[in-house]
């Protein structure tokens, strides 16, 4: 079998092709990505069975590039995409380039191929802000331009709905180590910040709540849906909603000095929860595994 994964020498792609590799069902691992993000970690120490891994440097929105690449691929896993948390709000234009317009290359392309599976990782941000926990059934209401251009870039990987078996999957804030590290989401710069500053800033009150998952398990199921009969649809990809102050604890658990202060505390800053018990669960179960525990397992992947 051979796999092509989008931005797959990011964040999410390195984990995930460290587990396809293993698969012994897996011949080839196609990374196609740009490097805008800088992701040259990917390329240090070993991934898995590394003799399945081939790069190509490209972009989502080089169409011959990407119909090129297609070729004798049966599997897709789309993960490219700009990211730029917490600034999802600037540079509009470019989400709306890659996430929206980037993803609809892509599907031109898989329309005109010969794959035979298709996996999308989008957003629970298309869901927009709510203090009620959002079900797959739940409208979207992106909010921000990042939301948007992922709910837009859904709206053409569905026209594969009735053509090939496609699963779409909005991932909750995604967390945790990762050689192809991200430092801008928020549990991630409070693990580095408690851990080497010894003191962590929130904005606003701190009672905000957000979805979150680890970034194993978003791994763990993406891998596995790979030979997993899985209905061609969309499904949330989440574990537990989150106040930030519900991190903090459990930082202070693991940090007993840590010092904190607020921003702008009197303000309490937009919240999006989303049900943890996902369709997709009824086909793959999820690691179980608790907060400080992960945080235990990121603190030991620090050089000192």
């Amino acid at each position: 079998m051979n796999i092509l994964i989008t931005g797959g020498a990011g964040y999410i792609g390195t984990e995930l092709i460290n587990k396809l590799s293993k698969n012994n069902s897996v011949d080839q691992l196609i990374v196609y990505d740009n490097l805008s993000r800088g992701n040259y970690n990917f390329f240090l120490g070993k991934n898995g069975d590394s003799k399945k891994i081939k790069f190509v440097n490209g972009d989502i929105l080089d169409s011959r590039s990407i119909r090129k690449v297609l070729k004798g691929i049966d599997v897709v896993y789309h993960l490219a995409a700009k990211v730029t948390t917490p600034f999802a709000n600037i540079d509009s234009h470019f989400f709306e380039q890659i996430n929206h317009w980037g993803t609809a290359e892509l599907v031109y392309a898989i329309e005109e191929s010969k794959v035979k599976k298709v996996i999308f990782t989008s957003s629970a941000s298309i869901y927009g802000s709510s203090s009620v926990p959002s079900t797959e059934e739940t409208p979207p209401h992106p909010t921000s331009f990042y939301g948007i251009s992922k709910q837009r870039g859904e709206e053409h990987v569905v026209r594969l709905f009735e053509k090939i078996p496609t699963v779409i999957v909005r991932c909750g804030n995604v967390y945790g180590y990762s050689k192809s590290m991200r430092f801008d989401v928020v549990i991630n710069r409070f693990m580095f910040d408690a851990h080497f500053a010894g003191r962590v800033t929130i904005n606003g009150s701190g009672t905000q709540s957000r979805s979150f998952i680890h970034i194993s398990k978003v791994a763990h199921v993406l891998a596995e849906l790979l030979n997993t009969e899985v209905p061609s649809g969309i499904y949330n990809l989440s574990d537990k909603n989150l106040e930030i102050l519900d991190i903090l604890s459990s930082l202070k658990n693991i940090y007993q000095d840590l010092e904190y202060f607020h921003i702008n505390q009197h303000i309490t800053m937009q919240e999006l929860k989303v049900e943890p018990r996902s369709k997709l669960y009824q086909f793959i179960s999820l690691p179980i595994s608790s907060l400080e525990d992960e945080l235990k397992n990121f603190r030991e992947q620090f050089a000192f």
